[in-house]
């Protein structure tokens, strides 16, 4: 056994224990701030420097041997979701309404970890290390808190993971290139102007044309995108009129666009609201558009994404890693960081056959984890430290 995987195995007491006091005490997106003093306290017993960011995000800084002057980031992020915690193990939250059920709890326990073992083990290892500890994933905000605090802007590359209810514990999966997709929000208030349904000819019916502009943004993807491609718009709300009998003055839309490219996703954001204003327009109407951008298409960097497959299969075997897992339609934040350094983000499997609550979907009132994939999270990002450091 290894030094680093025999201080590994000696702290699993410890990095289990942190998961589970994260999943009791979790927080929502912005408000994390007993979960920043609790990250605070832990490095300060580890005697690791640390300063804020954007109110509840923290970023703790190491330093190997200085054969190298690379500096990687590694990112946990720290929020929970506004839903009931189902469970009723001894761990499950003990706020009403807020759980992890999406294991951030998770990220930050294992970054916490493999924190611990680069102090331990400065000497063995090169170059510079950020450790960012980051609120608000879940509304598409904190990477961007980070960024606009300017903490990427000495960095020359990015890691982050996440565990995987859709893989067994052991496997590792990642892709090369686009991974996650685009994540984007519109708003569409359509005005028209009221009247009785018997003299439509007097009036502007914000409904119909409402109903319309979203007939029409359905062929978006179908006539504008490459074939190829996968991409999505989608519409959730459509809210309008208060009697049978009055024509709406008034109409909400709200939707959603993802895409896998940056190009794609341009596309589909213009044409909604070329689509939105053109319509109206015909019929009379005005419109007003508010877009809400979450997170840009999280796309892996080629060379990163081959450096760390063939570290991974070094340390695990070949067996554990899934080089070319399916893209998905969901989205991370840590797509902003990757499109503007090189990096990769990586799926930790954490599905245990004997636990059905470790095999539920993410964003689930039962979600859990097999807690083994704890260490090899926290490995992953030591990881990702020595490939750095060697470059």
């Amino acid at each position: 056994m290894t030094k680093l995987d025999t201080l590994i195995a000696e702290n699993s007491a410890y990095v289990i224990d942190l998961r589970r006091y994260f999943h009791m005490h979790p927080e929502n997106s912005g408000e994390e701030f007993q979960t920043a003093l609790k990250i605070e306290e832990e490095l300060d017993k580890m005697g690791i420097a640390h300063h804020r960011f954007g109110g509840t995000g923290i970023i703790a800084e190491l330093k190997g041997q200085q054969s190298s002057n690379q500096t990687i980031l590694l990112r946990a992020d720290i929020d929970a979701l506004p839903m009931q915690d189902e469970k009723t193990c001894e761990y499950a939250s003990q706020t009403q309404g807020i759980m992890h059920a999406c294991g951030h709890d998770a990220h930050t326990a294992s970054l916490l970890l493999a924190a611990k073992v680069l102090k331990l083990t400065e000497t063995d290892w090169n170059g510079n290390v950020k450790l960012v500890f980051q609120p608000a994933e879940e509304i598409g905000h904190g990477a961007l808190q980070l960024i606009n605090a300017n903490e990427v802007k000495n960095v020359d590359a990015v890691f982050s993971l996440h565990v995987d209810s859709g893989l067994d514990s052991g496997l590792i999966g990642v892709r090369s290139g686009p991974m996650m997709a685009s994540c984007d929000s519109f708003d569409i208030t359509v005005t028209g102007r009221s009247g009785h349904v018997s003299v439509p000819h007097l009036s502007v019916d914000a409904l119909y044309t409402a109903c319309s502009i979203v007939t029409q943004l359905q062929s978006i993807v179908s006539r504008k995108v490459d074939p190829i491609e996968s991409a999505v718009v989608g519409v959730g709300v459509l809210q309008s009129g208060t009697s049978y009998n009055i024509v709406a003055d008034n109409a909400f839309i709200q939707g959603t666009t993802r895409a896998f490219t940056h190009a794609t996703r341009k596309l589909l954001n213009e044409s909604v609201t070329r689509i939105a204003e053109n319509t109206a327009a015909a019929n009379g109407a005005s419109v007003k558009i508010t877009f809400k951008d979450a997170n840009a298409p999280l796309i892996n960097d080629p060379e990163w994404t081959r450096r760390m497959v063939n570290a991974c299969s070094s340390e695990f075997g070949e067996e554990t890693i899934q080089s070319n897992v399916p893209q998905s339609l969901g989205a991370d934040d840590f797509a902003e960081l990757l499109a503007l350094r090189p990096g990769v983000y990586m799926r930790v499997g954490s599905r245990n056959s004997s636990d059905p609550n470790t095999g539920v979907s993410h964003h689930h009132p039962l979600f859990d984890i097999d807690e083994t994939s704890l260490a090899r999270a926290a490995k992953l990002f030591i990881l990702a430290v020595k490939e750095n450091g060697s470059r």
